[in-house]
């Protein structure tokens, strides 16, 4: 597991590299999230008592932009080289140019983003009692702000941190977050079945599998049909659940999972009744704001 979840910074970094770069910037995007993952600084390259400083979700964020921008740039400024040398651009000089440009900089960049990134968690980490019922609205909406998108996946991964510094209540409201958006459209669309047409209903009843199973992902054909009504109704049903997962004190040690690691959850009665009360929620205020369609 932690193996695996190692790969999530550098990947990310990389494909965000490459939707901005093409191929040649991937490998220049996976070595800057690599560093923002590591939290490798001047100051700690240079002298090994000095501690790395991990640059984190933000970090790697950041490193994928740069790194596509950095071969754009570099593929303007060897332009004008003659076509004699076309074959070596994308197999030495963009790679290797990159590279060195993008670990110089992420170099500079990591003591910046790991200070935002220490401030933030123990600000998070700070809150109890009431503060941990906002903390729980905040991170439970932001899990259906962009389904899968960077703000998901910052609420997320803040969530699997957490699980390191033993905060496990905080990871049980961010999947509970996570799986409202299916499980409201689902549950939506069988309640208030004139408002949808076959072809959504269809796509509906796999929305329950999707949320059960922790996939927030399987909202967001609904979500980019009709951001308008529903990313609001699934923020809020996010937020309920999330709120009512910290006030239930429930805890999860699992990263991931769904309702198949309901049986490691803290409080595993109360965890379902926040996620189907969020999802309930979620579904009756898509409902009012739908219109009947006509088929």
């Amino acid at each position: 597991g932690g193996t695996a979840f190692g790969f999530m910074l550098p990947v990310l970094a990389g494909f965000i590299a490459m939707s901005i770069g093409d191929r040649p910037a991937l490998s220049v995007g996976f070595v800057g999230g690599a560093l923002a993952s590591a939290g490798i600084t001047f100051a700690s390259a240079f002298d090994p008592k000095i501690p790395a400083v991990s640059g984190g979700f933000l970090g790697a964020l950041l490193a994928g932009f740069i790194a596509g921008y950095l071969v754009v740039g570099l593929k303007k400024l060897f332009a004008g080289l003659p076509n004699s040398l076309e074959g070596i651009k994308p197999v030495f000089l963009y790679p290797l140019l990159g590279t060195f440009l993008i670990g110089v900089i992420m170099l500079f960049i990591n003591p910046i983003m790991g200070s935002i990134n220490t401030g933030i968690t123990g600000a998070l980490n700070s809150m109890g009692g009431t503060s941990k019922i906002l903390l729980g609205i905040v991170l439970g909406g932001m899990m259906s702000v962009d389904m899968g998108g960077p703000v998901n996946k910052a609420a997320y991964l803040f969530g699997t941190a957490s699980l390191a510094s033993g905060n496990f209540d905080i990871m049980a409201a961010v999947m509970a977050g996570g799986m409202v958006p299916p499980l409201a459209i689902a549950i939506c669309t069988s309640i208030f079945r004139n408002k949808f047409t076959e072809k959504d209903r269809q796509a509906g009843l796999v929305n329950y599998i999707m949320g059960l199973s922790f996939i927030s992902e399987g909202a967001i054909p609904f979500a980019a049909a009709d951001p308008i009504r529903v990313l609001p109704s699934c923020i809020i049903g996010s937020a309920v659940a999330g709120a009512l997962s910290m006030a239930f004190g429930c805890a999860l040690r699992a990263p991931h999972g769904g309702i198949f690691v309901i049986a490691i959850v803290t409080n595993p009665l109360a965890y379902l009744a926040a996620i189907i009360a969020g999802s309930v929620v979620g579904a009756i205020i898509l409902g009012i704001l739908k219109k009947p369609v006509q088929e």
